[in-house]
């Protein structure tokens, strides 16, 4: 199965996607998980309701009887995340879930104000870079960390004949 983090959809019963989130929150931390499941999503957008006279705003299921779930699909996420109460199964054909794709993942999470997604970056540990925009603009550097959450990386400039470490954002470069 697919070692790489991406988001899948997983289908509930209807009304209970809030319930299927926080049952599956609860057992992702309570079984140690965090660095397999990392965010589920019950996407929702505001609807603006006339009550007597008034705007009411509403929080309204965009997928009825879906979650989102961004997780590295192996054995045991999977098992865990399909004998989740309430889950019925995965979006996708017979037992292989199919993953959505960056554009879609990136509508319905604008859609609800969430953050955009965390760039994708191929670069190792070592690796000689470029850097794109910035105060170092054009220069090379080595790697010398990477930090995924937080979508930055230290790296190593060589300024008046000295290494001097710089952390950039992942925007900031690209492989040489």
């Amino acid at each position: 199965m697919e070692s790489e983090k991406n988001w899948y959809v997983i289908h509930t019963y209807s009304g209970y996607e809030n319930k299927v989130k926080a049952n599956l929150e609860r057992k992702v931390h309570s079984m140690g998980m965090e660095d397999e499941i990392f965010r589920i999503v019950v996407p929702m957008e505001d609807e603006v309701e006339m009550k007597d006279g008034k705007k009411k705003i509403t929080k309204k299921k965009v997928f009825p009887g879906y979650v989102l779930v961004e997780m590295i699909v192996n054995d045991k996420s999977w098992y865990v995340v399909r004998n989740t109460p309430g889950v019925t199964g995965f979006v996708g054909s017979g037992t292989k879930p199919i993953p959505l794709t960056d554009a879609e993942v990136k509508n319905i999470l604008k859609s609800m104000g969430i953050e955009e997604l965390k760039p994708k970056l191929n670069i190792e540990v070592a690796q000689i870079i470029r850097i794109t925009s910035g105060a170092f603009e054009n220069w090379t550097a080595k790697v010398l960390e990477i930090y995924h959450d937080r979508s930055k990386l230290k790296v190593l400039v060589d300024m008046f004949g000295r290494e001097t470490p710089v952390e950039l954002d992942f925007s900031q470069v690209e492989k040489v």
